[in-house]
């Protein structure tokens, strides 16, 4: 699942990362996520949980959210990338899947409730899923967090 990435890619991992320090913040788990079309950010989330009282309030789904706003449609054209912190769990990989993005690259594996754990085949060839970038921050501002609440 990793892939070779670009320093656009990194540029763009860099946004999502910037998104997840926002929610660490703001008290939430820290994922951010931003949505790329065409070269260009049309969408910026980071989990608004605890804020909006809403457990489906990911970075994913609120980025979605945004970006078929922002591109007046209900789905995401395959040109579209979503870059999140960490890898997608199984309800937000439901919505990308539904979403009809054409790729996903995330940061850090999620052991517990990433996608591939407990839905390893949800996402058709079309959809590339490439993960590792920018892993060790996005692992070490997860762990940060949570050292931080213990």
């Amino acid at each position: 699942m990793s892939g070779v990435f670009t320093r656009d890619d990194e540029y763009f991992m860099r946004a999502a990362l910037a998104e997840a320090r926002v929610a660490f913040d703001e008290g939430e788990i820290p994922i951010g996520a931003v949505i790329v079309c065409e070269g260009r950010i049309i969408a910026r989330a980071h989990n608004e949980v605890e804020r909006l009282l809403d457990p489906t309030a990911h970075a994913e789904v609120l980025a979605i959210t945004s970006a078929t706003q922002s591109l007046g449609g209900k789905f995401l054209s395959s040109g579209c990338t979503l870059y999140v912190t960490v890898e997608p769990c199984t309800m937000c990989a439901g919505a990308l899947f539904w979403s009809r993005v054409g790729r996903i690259v995330y940061g850090a594996k999620e052991e517990k409730f990433g996608y591939s754990c407990h839905a390893p085949s949800l996402f058709p060839k079309a959809i590339r899923v490439e993960g590792g970038l920018l892993e060790v921050e996005a692992r070490e501002l997860m762990q940060s967090f949570f050292a931080s609440r213990r």
